[in-house]
């Protein structure tokens, strides 16, 4: 994978009705952030939006204006409901209509008298669009400009994953290290946390409590790209805890 000096930003697109109803839970945001930031891709933002279409759109034209990467999941399957694919089309201004080289690929998975109609929306592809394999069920996602459309079913979405990454650009890994504040409110250190915070803008900075089986407990994570900047930092909020600890 290539690496730019200049920052590299990304943003997720989940479209369905099935997961804003909450019936399907969403697994493939954190898969997607994972794999980003050990890219060294900044995830900037995540979208939810259902099955309508002018949504769809107005979201694909927004992300993939504001950020390096626009990812999506869902709706390219062969049902009357996935419409991503016409969806995507429209927000490029282009046509969209079986591609062959996508039918080939259903035809490695299905016989050509088991491809029917309902089977061919999977091959629907916009125009000038590259394909994304997927060695899990063989319909293919997309990739036209900037944005990637995958699948939403997990598996399927991990396959085309794996084949987009070498593909990309990324960046220097954002790297972290956890202080622990035990038992310490986040009350008693936020004040100098985000001075501390506030002189490093190279340092990202969070606190997060937790109820763990030995009880309440706070722990303050520490992010950079850069290694003596992240521990400048780390070495701050020690000697804070220490001291407010002792």
């Amino acid at each position: 994978m290539d690496q730019p000096s200049d920052p590299i930003t990304a943003a997720i697109l989940v479209i369905g009705d099935e997961i804003l109803s909450g019936r399907t839970k969403d697994k493939n945001i954190g898969t997607i952030a994972d794999f980003l930031t050990a890219a060294g891709i900044d995830l900037r933002e995540v979208r939810v939006v259902p099955d309508e279409a002018a949504m769809i759109v107005e979201a694909v034209n927004a992300l993939r204006a504001r950020y390096t990467y626009l990812f999506t999941t869902g709706g390219i399957g062969p049902t009357h409901d996935d419409i991503t694919a016409d969806c995507v089309a429209e927000a490029f201004g282009v046509g969209i209509d079986i591609d062959e080289r996508a039918r080939a690929m259903l035809l490695e998975r299905h016989k050509p008298e088991d491809l029917n109609a309902a089977r061919l929306r999977m091959a629907r592809i916009p125009f000038g669009a590259d394909l994304i394999p997927n060695a899990v069920s063989k319909a293919p996602g997309f990739r036209i400009g900037n944005v990637h459309v995958m699948a939403g079913v997990p598996s399927v979405m991990q396959a085309m994953l794996d084949a987009i990454a070498p593909t990309l650009k990324g960046g220097a890994a954002m790297i972290s290290e956890t202080i622990e504040a035990a038992g310490l409110p986040e009350g008693q250190y936020a004040g100098d946390l985000g001075e501390i915070a506030k002189a490093r803008p190279a340092v990202s900075i969070g606190s997060y409590p937790a109820m763990t089986p030995e009880g309440f407990r706070n722990r303050i994570v520490v992010r950079s790209r850069d290694p003596q900047a992240l521990a400048e930092a780390r070495d701050a909020v020690t000697a804070l805890v220490t001291r407010l600890s002792a």
